[in-house]
């Protein structure tokens, strides 16, 4: 039995096909005009100025935030509010990025003699070359002649819809020219998971100090586990001499210790140790040592200097608790 798809589905695939021609058209008609765009901003020693009145204010305010998050200074002006003292965020270094559909936005069209006198370059992204804004700018986007999803071609769909993935565009262009890394973009968001995936080190997060349990080799096994229980990380460290990691001491390893019968008052940790623990150095990050303790199947690893002495150690809880994962 065939289900006929409701009134609400067969306008959403409708809507869905209109837009998705819109953004075939917008591709197939990039011009040099966008290469010229990511060119200017990318060279530019001032930010990015991103103007557009009604529905493209808001795609406008998107294209600003994408900018400003990869790598490329933006922000966002409402042109009436620039004709009322807010043109005097703008200097001569800045670029003006104005969208309007038609192109000949009142708003926009009011303030670009000022703009020009500034003497800031001016991008537009518009649907007409032949439009007073396109026109009047330094270069000229177009998102190419497409019909509105809206049935009435009254609501802005289309339109919006191309000048927001333009917008995208140009961002992760202008991303990849300049080699723009996750590091780079986590700065940016340093209060979000990202952030604290890309820029927690371990030793943010590791117990050191008196935390640290260490032992050295000649400590008995049962001393060792005095050290373990009062440090409560199921583990401890075992150094020799000169405090050089020697190797590594778990709930695990008791476990097997416990299955050899031996007297944990007189045998050496050094007899039963694990001797190829992994380590990382101070400034690795949290997220990649999340990767090696799980491809690893390990619960606790040990961070050391560059003499290869301990100076931390931590175990998955730190690193859940820390929302790395």
């Amino acid at each position: 039995m065939t289900t006929t798809p409701s009134p609400y589905i067969l306008s959403a695939e409708r809507v869905i096909d209109i837009e998705c021609q819109a953004l075939q058209t917008l591709r197939q008609e990039l011009s040099q005009g966008f290469e010229a765009a990511c060119e200017l901003l990318l060279h530019s020693t001032g930010r990015v100025v991103v103007m557009g009145m009604g529905k493209s204010g808001h795609i406008a305010g998107k294209i600003a935030a994408t900018l400003a998050s990869t790598g490329t200074p933006a922000f966002f002006v409402h042109p009436a509010e620039a004709s009322h003292g807010d043109l005097g965020m703008i200097t001569r270094q800045d670029i003006v990025l104005a969208l309007s559909n038609s192109g000949e936005t009142a708003e926009i069209l009011t303030i670009l003699p000022v703009l020009k006198r500034i003497g800031c370059q001016i991008i537009s992204i518009t649907r007409s070359p032949t439009s007073t804004l396109a026109t009047l700018a330094d270069v000229s986007l177009l998102t190419g002649i497409a019909p509105e999803a809206c049935p009435l071609g009254l609501a802005p769909t289309s339109s919006t819809t191309t000048s927001l993935v333009l917008g995208d565009a140009m961002a992760i262009a202008l991303l990849e020219a300049r080699g723009f890394t996750a590091e780079d973009f986590a700065l940016s968001h340093p209060g979000g998971t990202l952030g604290r995936r890309l820029l927690l080190k371990v030793e943010d997060i590791m117990h050191q100090g008196e935390q640290l349990p260490v032992v050295l080799e000649s400590t008995s096994v049962r001393e060792a586990l005095l050290v373990m229980t009062r440090q409560g990380l199921g583990m401890t460290t075992i150094v020799n001499a000169n405090g050089e990691l020697c190797g590594i001491f778990t709930d695990g390893d008791l476990r097997r210790t416990l299955d050899r019968q031996l007297d944990l008052n007189k045998t050496p940790i050094a007899m039963v140790m694990n001797r190829r623990c992994r380590t990382v150095q101070a400034g690795t990050l949290a997220a990649e040592t999340l990767r090696i303790m799980e491809d690893l199947k390990i619960n606790a690893l040990v961070i050391t200097d560059a003499q290869h002495r301990p100076i931390g150690a931590l175990n998955m809880h730190d690193l859940l608790r820390a929302v790395v994962a």
